[in-house]
């Protein structure tokens, strides 16, 4: 065995493993089961040209010496991105823990219990120190946050308003940068006129429907924003606010001054820099909006048996349901960062933030009275952590770097520092150090903060916040420690067992390639220092990109788009400017196969383009007949295809070149979702296909773990005609020639976790990269013979050849005839020790499932083992008897040890109806919980402190 090989310690499956396996399928080789997956003229015709694998040890001393490459400045940069000190209690329990990283989405609340409780804290957090009535479980960074406020505060405009075609949206010029370009990147498709200008000014228009506010302004000032949010109530304009969530520690929360939205980043609550990300951002806003709120929303519920559950409230999965009609197309969240956010107010308690909030606020006000001494005037009148100062801007910037020390330059005059919670008397004392020598005079040290204060009391914090048992509990490292184990225990993750959910390659996140997140060297980098800082990124990203264009077959890669559905949005706006500069902007329409994911409709609209549906025919694959008809039809406007390969459905669909000449006849372009992209790898890919652009999922087929529902990347890559437009940044240039505005925050949206994806590629190799892909379609084609074998299950679909791509849809309808509906499944699944495969998706009644490549034969038998013996739990259904182990499922050790059992099957066959189940059981910790209850009786938030009293 060769122990520097990583693709043997990635792949699960080993050689004495694999002719049992290809028997079970019936191929003679893994050769012959690609031929027989895959259409002979999409296949490539050479490797990928990569670089050769690198072992686990020579990644990290690679790792290692690039990071050395990068310049660890003090930053005092801002512009929403503060350098943050993470509890190491919280860096080794949860960013470290694959108990954490490794989760799912909480789509199955009954295993999920501990990552809801602590993203129910998050809300909670949230909702408090913002004043609102409701938070969400995170968005994916405060820029897209904004966007979404501003889509919220246009789709609940008036009936007048509406009716009036009142588009005007108001944006006040202290709004961050590269929020503003979002904002331009999102209202251009709504056809939202944004106005920028000084919100002093603003004359309270009717031809407005909202205004967006920074709190404190994006140089520091702190404005009072009363009377403002009072004349837009008066003139029917909403108002959103984005609002530093330290500060709101000090300051008074926003939802008291009367405002619509609070939105904002969370990553001053211990989460990296990372040179962008990922970070949490936040939404928070009236009740009266939770039906239109973007994003997911944790609330509580009941179990059977009548305790309190947590689960995911009304948007569960709002874009497959609603489609073209979504509020968002929002998918993946921010779960693991919003924990740790959370965890980090659990731990400090709003005592210590209280201390926190305070010494930046001292700092700042102290290198201001020093800095005035030394002659410099400071501009700002009222302010929490950022001074503005008159000043030569070259010369203390030539100094400063000198220093190893970044500031913010708005200008040739004046100088911006943002304080920030490691600041201590050494830093203010370089700091000053640096202006004394630009003013040629002697810097003298300071030996303690000041205490005067710059926050005027009109607009001063004066209400309590965090004031809920938890967050008052848990503030030594001992019972921080318990408290995050006690979560951890209530999730089932990737650290316990297969979870093979199709469409979202839940596989191996290697020690290797998660690593390198923790250094300092990579996490302490903020997104806006001068290129020559981050050297080591930069190298890393440029390559991953080039790994990335070979992998595709395109020309270029923009590793913005910080989602899946980001990506998606991205590619669509990308289209959208191609065909605007040939002067055909008309072209507005995109065709959706009818098997699509939802998110895909959901973005071709906030793209701005008109959903026409395709049929699906009989077999699953999209109807050419139909899709050639609507492309003829639509040929004057037809802007692009939305095409999944291989589909939706499982299936590698051998008309797709003609499909994607059709679109190109018609003068369309075509968008491959690259959801199922692990089918590809190596074998084929979307330029091969005739696509033009696709988004990757770095979290699904590049190994970025999911963390219990995000982070996630989603970068495009495009044909050479589609670089020009690729998405730029206001701040640091990105992108094409003629960049389309920001999708994201930050130049290269979530820098830090492309680590693990570069990481990924490396260490496989072309080779690797190859094998990892047939054995995705060996292990799927695997479960379907053992399946099918003994005729319990039917697939749904299947290639030409009868074989699957690297998931299949498992047909449970005709279980109906027994009262067995798919979620009993699911739930019966969780005592066997499994996650369920995603449910009723894309077809309603069935099971999609996807084992990954880094599963073993073992597993995989095992997984297959549970779904017989379900199989044979539902024969055994009597209608007689409708209180059967399915319809109770999951069963708790509680009712398992309960002096009372009143139902007609033993407590065996509930808790261990197979063998393998005594060695390594998972216990659920409730039952199953009440959505329907959980909705009428919507709370968001921890329970008040009097409740424990």
């Amino acid at each position: 065995m060769n122990t520097n090989s990583f693709s043997l310690r990635h792949i699960g499956p080993k050689e004495n493993d694999l002719q049992d396996m290809l028997k079970a399928v019936g191929a003679d080789s893994l050769d012959q089961l690609i031929y027989e997956t895959l259409p002979d003229d999409i296949r490539l015709k050479k490797d990928l040209d990569l670089a050769p694998a690198m072992s686990e040890n020579e990644y990290i001393t690679h790792s290692i010496s690039l990071a050395a490459k990068n310049k660890i400045f003090k930053s005092y940069i801002g512009l929403g991105y503060h350098e943050s000190i993470t509890p190491p209690v919280i860096q080794r329990n949860i960013l470290e823990n694959p108990g954490w990283y490794t989760a799912y989405t909480p789509y199955q609340a009954e295993i999920a219990q501990g990552r809801l409780e602590a993203l129910i804290n998050f809300q909670t957090v949230v909702a408090d120190l913002t004043g609102m009535e409701l938070a969400n479980a995170s968005l994916l960074d405060e820029a897209t946050a904004a966007g979404e406020a501003m889509s919220l505060l246009y789709s609940v405009r008036s009936r007048d308003q509406k009716k009036n075609e009142v588009n005007k949206f108001f944006v006040s010029e202290e709004v961050l940068p590269q929020t503003i370009d979002v904002l331009k990147s999102r209202a251009l498709p709504l056809d939202i006129e944004l106005v920028i200008g000084d919100h002093e000014k603003f004359d309270f228009s009717d031809k407005f429907f909202g205004a967006f506010l920074q709190y404190p302004g994006k140089l520091g000032q702190i404005f009072n924003y009363a009377d403002f949010v009072s004349k837009a109530k008066n003139a029917e304009i909403k108002v959103a606010v984005a609002a530093d969530i330290l500060s709101l520690v000090k300051l008074q929360a926003p939802g008291e001054f009367g405002v619509d939205v609070v939105v904002g980043t969370t990553q001053r609550f211990g989460i990296p820099l990372g040179y962008g990300g990922p970070h949490a951002a936040y939404f928070a806003t009236r009740e009266e909006y939770k039906r239109s709120i973007p994003g997911r929303i944790i609330g509580a519920t009941k179990d059977m048996d009548g305790n309190v559950a947590l689960r995911m409230a009304l948007q569960t999965r709002e874009q497959h349901i609603k489609r073209d009609k979504a509020t968002s197309n929002i998918c993946t969240a921010q779960v693991l960062l919003a924990v740790m956010a959370g965890m980090y107010a659990v731990y400090h308690g709003p005592k210590g933030l209280e201390f926190i909030a305070t010494k930046v606020h001292k700092s700042a006000v102290t290198v201001a009275e020093e800095l005035e001494k030394l002659g410099f005037s400071q501009l700002n009148s009222a302010y929490f952590d950022t001074i503005l100062l008159k000043a030569d801007a070259a010369k203390v910037k030539a100094v400063a770097e000198r220093n190893e020390v970044n500031f913010y330059y708005p200008s040739s005059e004046t100088v911006a520092i943002s304080l920030n919670e490691p600041t201590n008397l050494d830093n203010i004392h370089t700091v000053i150090a640096i202006f004394a020598e630009v003013a040629e005079k002697e810097a003298k040290k300071v030996s303690a903060l000041t205490e005067a204060n710059r926050i005027p009391e009109a607009v001063a914090r004066k209400t309590a916040f965090l004031q809920n048992e938890v967050f008052n509990s848990y503030h030594s490292e001992t019972e921080l420690m318990r408290y995050i184990k006690k979560l951890e225990r209530k999730d089932l993750s990737l650290n316990h067992s297969m979870i093979a959910l199709g469409s979202c390659t839940m596989k191996l996140n290697a020690a290797a390639e998660m690593l390198p997140i923790s250094y300092p060297q990579w996490g302490n980098i903020h997104p806006f220092v001068p290129l020559d800082q981050a050297e080591g990124y930069q190298i890393v990203l440029k390559r991953l990109e080039k790994q990335l264009n070979e992998i595709t077959g395109f020309a270029a890669t923009s590793l913005q788009p910080n989602s899946g559905a980001q990506g998606e949005l991205a590619g669509l706006m990308v289209i959208r400017a191609y065909h605007e500069s040939r002067g055909e902007s008309h072209r507005n329409v995109c065709l959706i196969p009818s098997s699509a994911h939802g998110t895909n409709p959901a973005s071709a609209v906030m793209a701005g383009m008109k959903v026409v549906v395709t049929k699906a025919s009989e077999n699953g694959n999209i109807d050419v007949d139909d899709l050639r008809e609507k492309a003829i039809k639509y040929k004057d406007n037809l802007a692009a295809l939305m095409v999944t390969y291989p589909s939706t459905h499982g299936v590698f669909e051998s008309a797709i070149k003609e499909v994607t000449q059709i679109i190109h006849n018609n003068g369309g372009q075509v968008y491959m979702d690259g959801a199922n992209m692990n089918a590809q790898v190596g074998l084929t890919n979307p330029g091969a296909i005739g696509a033009d652009v696709c988004h990757l999922n770095l979290h699904k087929t590049f190994a970025i773990p999911h963390g219990g529902g995000g982070p996630g990347v989603g970068p495009i890559c495009v044909a050479p005609q589609l670089v020009p437009f690729l998405p730029g940044n206001p701040v640091i240039p990105t992108g094409g020639q003629s960049a389309i505005p920001a999708i994201s925050a930050a130049p290269w949206g979530s820098a830090l976790v492309c680590l693990i994806s570069y990481a990924y590629i490396t260490m496989l190799g072309s080779e690797g990269l190859k094998k990892a892909t047939q054995y995705a379609i060996l292990n799927a084609n695997y479960i379907k013979a053992r399946l099918e074998g003994e005729g319990q299950y039917k697939t749904l679909y299947s290639g030409e050849r009868g074989r699957a791509a690297h998931e299949m849809i498992l047909d449970c309808r005709p279980f109906k005839a027994k009262g067995i509906e798919i979620t009993d499944i699911a739930k019966r699944l969780i005592d066997y020790g499994f996650h369920s495969p995603t449910v009723s998706f894309p077809v309603a009644g069935t099971l999609m499932i996807e084992p990954t490549e880094s599963e073993s034969k073992a597993e995989l038998d095992r997984f297959c083992d549970a779904l017989l013996s379900i199989k044979k739990e539902i024969e055994e259904v009597s209608e007689d008897e409708p209180n059967n182990v399915l319809k109770n499922a999951p069963h708790t050790l509680q009712m398992l040890t309960s002096d009372e059992w009143n139902l007609p099957y033993n407590r065996e066959k509930a808790a261990y109806p197979l063998e393998y189940l005594r060695d390594n059981k998972f216990w659920p910790s409730v039952r199953r919980v009440d959505d329907a209850y959980g909705d009428r009786n919507l709370i968001c938030t921890c329970a008040p402190i009097e409740e424990y009293m």
